[in-house]
């Protein structure tokens, strides 16, 4: 339930309110805008009576929340949130960022070697897996705590934030020194997980599981949210569909729908998204273009030889070429968004 209240209530008449609305089992969460202050009710609203709110004098309206999920709601924040990192990179909020890198860590000189060529193509943050999960248990899964360090080493060298996923709440104590802790399609569901990360002061990448809904997609953000971590970042990486030219579908739909129903800040994965490098750069365009915050692409100094997801990584100088033309585009897209 959304609460809005008139333009000249008094802080300490937002307090008296706020505690009210405790004293009958509800969370008040209060956003001052320039307008507005909105109230933002979470809990059994149920019995709440509606007429009651309307009559107190500083309420000037109240509106229900009809879908399930609240503090990402659009309706309770009309702000897009902007994620702030510890180095002051925004996303989110008109701030575009590319984050970029191989999919799994092979060595030191390997994820060395690739964030420092991303950097120069002027990606802003650097994605390497260090657990991998594969839909095969023979298949290569990562180098887990041998690869966290190579990829912190690489952001001591090249001084991007970093971007790695994890896959169990018990590995949190090796993600102390990461930028944004990635959840994969495959634990978007994890819900046991997702409230750990709801504990954790950092921000989260989640990623649209691989056949569900963008209101699955935002109930899982709210399990994050209302354990307590309001920094997450939605991410299209396409979904399983009947077409077998692709690895998956990517719904570039998902970006605009997603930016109506929620403040979240969103980005776009168009490698997992196809499977095939020749289409990322089409994609991330496209993806740029219908108001993405940002991309996510995997990039491999060999792809050929890569031990994970080779056929649809860049090359450094291919990934040069996207950021170019991303870089040309964006400011047609940022004229788009805000006439959105």
């Amino acid at each position: 339930m959304i609460v809005i209240l008139k333009k000249n209530t008094t802080k300490d008449q937002i307090s008296q309110f706020s505690d009210q609305m405790k004293e009958i089992g509800l969370e008040a969460h209060t956003i001052v805008g320039e307008a507005h202050t909105i109230v933002g009710l979470v809990g059994d609203t149920s019995q709440v009576d509606i007429d009651h709110l309307r009559d107190m004098e500083i309420v000037e309206s109240v509106q229900r929340i009809q879908e399930p999920f609240k503090k990402a709601n659009r309706r309770f924040r009309e702000e897009d949130t902007v994620i702030t990192l510890e180095n002051g990179l925004k996303i989110g909020g008109g701030h575009f960022q590319v984050i970029a890198g191989p999919c799994s860590i092979e060595s030191e000189e390997q994820i060395v070697s690739v964030a420092k060529a991303v950097k120069a193509a002027g990606a802003t943050l650097l994605r390497g897996g260090a657990f991998k999960p594969r839909t095969s248990p023979y298949a290569f899964q990562g180098l887990h705590s041998r690869g966290m360090r190579f990829l912190l080493q690489a952001k001591e060298t090249t001084g991007l934030p970093i971007v790695t996923e994890i896959m169990d709440a018990a590995h949190l104590p090796l993600f102390e020194e990461v930028d944004i802790i990635q959840v994969g399609a495959r634990n978007m569901q994890n819900f046991e997980l997702l409230k750990h990360l709801g504990q954790v002061k950092k921000p989260i990448l989640l990623k649209r599981g691989l056949a569900n809904t963008l209101q699955e997609l935002l109930m899982s953000a709210e399990y994050i949210m209302a354990s307590g971590n309001e920094q997450v970042i939605l991410c299209e990486r396409g979904i399983r569909t009947f077409e077998t030219y692709t690895r998956n579908t990517l719904d570039l739909s998902a970006i605009p729908v997603l930016k109506r129903l929620s403040h979240l800040p969103v980005i776009v994965d168009p490698s997992h998204a196809t499977g095939d490098a020749d289409l990322v750069r089409p994609m991330a365009l496209a993806a740029t273009a219908a108001g993405a915050d940002g991309l996510i692409i995997e990039v491999h100094n060999d792809p050929a030889h890569a031990l994970c997801d080779g056929a649809q990584s860049l090359t450094p100088d291919e990934f040069v070429t996207v950021m170019n033309m991303v870089n040309a585009i964006r400011p047609y897209a940022e004229t788009y968004k805000r006439d959105m």
